[in-house]
């Protein structure tokens, strides 16, 4: 079996620092064009699983260096969120634009209303004749999202519905939601904080239900008790009373707190900070809280916000990646690829591991 080629491994070939990996692949901080380009070649000289499929040929040269080709076709990027609202960077977005304009493609922007949704209508704006290939981003309706690859077009799902019944035909793209967790939950338990809970519609999206489950076997594997009250998990019943108010009764009924609450994106450990302040319940002297995307917000909040960041840009790269070997190939076997994410710990948790 090959061996799991890691940033480390990356970093020790080079002689460089593991940041100064990570930066490159990640296409964040201050570096060289030289010092980049060394490491990306690196990446996939080695194996790197973020870089598996790429042609090394282009990652030679930056985007200012290359000459646009000729456009290849259209393609489409479909979302029912606001444009504005997405639940990850966008840097994501930026990667994509960039390097499908390299390999020249021409990306298009879609939002699908409310009213789309529930009567299976397509944004006036797409035209499915000049799209090769379609990228649905927050779209998390399962009926919705069978119509969308039923139009015959290459379909790559970032996220996507909880999948209850037959898969969708198309590839998946998803972020690893699991490993981070298994290892918080572990370094919870070494701080003496055993009782933890999860808030967040399990059934919102697949990742939601995937870090719901997660938190579960994390605590199970670790013999931690699973108390059903602090797995908070379900919609308002009444359609009228928003998640924020919902969470606020919730969290004011119960009889008492778990140590730790791990929240299924950030904007609901937001939510859940303002809550516990209205009930004048300190973080993280009365409870420690883990959020997950790692939004820029994060590091701004008071207190700074625990955790579990997402790979934006490798993400670009692997929905590029999945999405052109799909147009190419349209035989392939359906594909689903997690990407790598890594906790960061902020002020929201309290760090004291026993010995």
């Amino acid at each position: 079996m090959s061996k799991h080629v890691t940033i480390q491994d990356i970093a020790d070939a080079l002689g460089l620092s593991r940041n100064t990996v990570s930066k490159a692949i990640n296409n964040t901080g201050v570096l060289s064009d030289s010092t980049r380009k060394k490491v990306l070649q690196k990446t996939v000289e080695m194996g790197y699983k973020q870089f598996t499929y790429m042609n090394p040929e282009q990652l030679k040269f930056s985007p200012q260096e290359a000459t646009p080709q000729k456009s290849h076709g259209e393609i489409a990027i479909l979302t029912c969120a606001p444009l504005d609202n997405f639940h990850f960077s966008s840097t994501m977005l930026d990667k994509l634009q960039r390097e499908t304009t390299q390999l020249g493609y021409s990306i298009t922007m879609h939002r699908v209303s409310n009213e789309e949704q529930a009567n299976y209508q397509l944004p006036i704006s797409f035209h499915p004749e000049n799209v090769c290939g379609i990228i649905c981003i927050e779209t998390f309706n399962y009926d919705y999202a069978k119509m969308i690859c039923d139009l015959d077009i290459p379909v790559l799902f970032v996220d996507h519905p909880v999948l209850m019944g037959k898969p969708l035909p198309a590839d998946r793209l998803l972020m690893n939601n699991q490993d981070e967790i298994f290892a918080f939950v572990r370094e919870m338990k070494k701080c003496g904080k055993t009782n933890i809970g999860f808030i967040g519609e399990q059934l919102h999206c697949q990742s939601f239900f995937e870090r719901c489950m997660a938190t579960r076997n994390a605590l199970y594997i670790n013999s931690l008790p699973i108390n059903e009250e602090f797995f908070i998990i379900d919609a308002p019943k009444d359609t009228l009373t928003d998640y924020k108010t919902y969470l606020f009764n919730y969290i004011q009924n119960l009889k008492e707190l778990p140590d730790v609450f791990v929240c299924a994106n950030d904007f609901i450990a937001f939510d859940l900070m303002q809550i516990l302040r209205q009930l004048n319940i300190q973080v993280p002297e009365d409870i420690c809280l883990c959020g997950f995307d790692d939004s820029p917000a994060a590091k701004l909040i008071t207190p700074p916000l625990t955790s579990i960041h997402i790979h934006n840009e490798i993400l670009g790269v692997c929905a590029i990646d999945l999405l052109l070997s799909r147009i190419k190939d349209p035989t392939l076997n359906y594909r689903t690829v997690y990407t790598e994410t890594n906790i960061v710990y902020r002020e929201s948790v309290n760090i004291a591991p026993t010995k």
